[in-house]
């Protein structure tokens, strides 16, 4: 056996007895989790298919919502310690799930096996049919079908829908250029798939190009025109040097002039130019390693909530 396949398999052995220990030692267990029944009262929300609740206090007899309100048995998690909690076994195969998929995921760190392509898929195919779902009904539904008829709409869909509502025929446009999207399966019409392709990556290029333009750009440029010495006004009235704020305007605007210079080649890099441009490479190594370093504190920043799920949630070693 590899020395490689000798720790983890002595890793995987030393952590399935931990969990066993764990099961059997402790009052709840690894992965129990515990509710506690909550009475609520608000108004039913068709949309989110729940109960939205509002403070009775609130809401008099003359109000409208007074006789649609609803009263219902909501159940959360319970605190540590609390005697009125009961076992939920819905929440402990959810908690269940998400730990072994969360270390399915993990176990790529020793190689590429069957439990992190399984986990992979999983996510990939989760995220598919929900993005399928979210876009028929805010795009096919909301978007086309109420628009273009509302009564249809109304009666199969979303009841909501208002009666004085006309049909919108310039939703006809992006209906048709949806449908031809499919055209790619037709054994000669092929061509007319790109009418639809050519009009989304057009309109996403300008609209890109506009903001782009505006944000990395002109943003940019306004953002850097300061003034190089900054006056305030002290407690008494008194115009003051501002040398905090003059500082950071002063490095603010050399470092972009220094990287502008290091991008400039109409000039040859030597003497007074060749220094300015080293000194706005200096400027362009820190830009990037700070980006870079923000970059991996969001991914540790993952990892950490990862951790303290597995930690907390799931085995209860930490927060009770």
């Amino acid at each position: 056996m590899k020395r490689e396949t000798l720790i983890w398999t002595m890793l995987l052995a030393f952590g399935a007895v931990f969990l066993l220990l764990r099961a059997v030692a402790t009052e709840r267990g690894v992965g129990r989790q515990y509710v506690v029944a909550r009475e609520i009262a608000g108004l039913f929300d068709e949309t989110a298919g729940k109960i939205v609740e509002v403070d009775p206090k609130t809401i008099t007899v003359d109000d409208s919502r007074y006789h649609r309100m609803q009263r219902a048995t909501q159940y959360v998690e319970a605190l540590h310690g609390d005697t009125s909690a009961v076992f939920s076994l819905s929440r402990t195969i959810g908690i269940w799930l998400a730990a072994l998929l969360t270390l399915c995921i993990f176990s790529y760190m020793y190689r590429d096996n069957v439990c992190y392509k399984l986990a992979e898929a999983l996510i990939v195919g989760v995220s598919a049919g929900y993005a399928m779902v979210v876009a028929f009904w805010d795009v096919l539904i909301a978007k086309f079908l109420v628009r273009l008829t509302p009564n249809v709409a109304r009666y199969a869909f979303v009841p909501d829908t208002p009666t004085g509502n006309d049909t919108e025929w310039l939703y006809l446009v992006p209906l048709i250029l949806g449908v031809l999207v499919f055209a790619r399966w037709l054994p000669k019409g092929k061509w007319l798939a790109r009418w639809p392709l050519a009009f989304v990556v057009g309109t996403t290029a300008g609209l890109k190009l506009i903001s782009f333009l505006d944000a990395d750009f002109i943003s940019q440029i306004r953002s850097t025109i300061l003034p190089l010495v900054v006056f305030a006004t002290d407690q008494g009235g008194a115009r003051v040097f501002d040398w905090k704020q003059s500082l950071e305007n002063i490095v603010l605007v050399a470092g972009v002039l220094t990287s502008l210079t290091y991008f400039y080649f109409s000039v040859e890099h030597t003497g007074v130019v060749g220094r300015i441009s080293r000194l706005g490479v200096w400027v362009l190594m820190i830009t990037f390693g700070a980006s870079f370093a923000l970059t991996v504190m969001s991914r540790i920043t993952l990892l950490t909530m990862r951790l303290e799920f597995l930690f907390q949630d799931w085995l209860g070693i930490v927060g009770g």
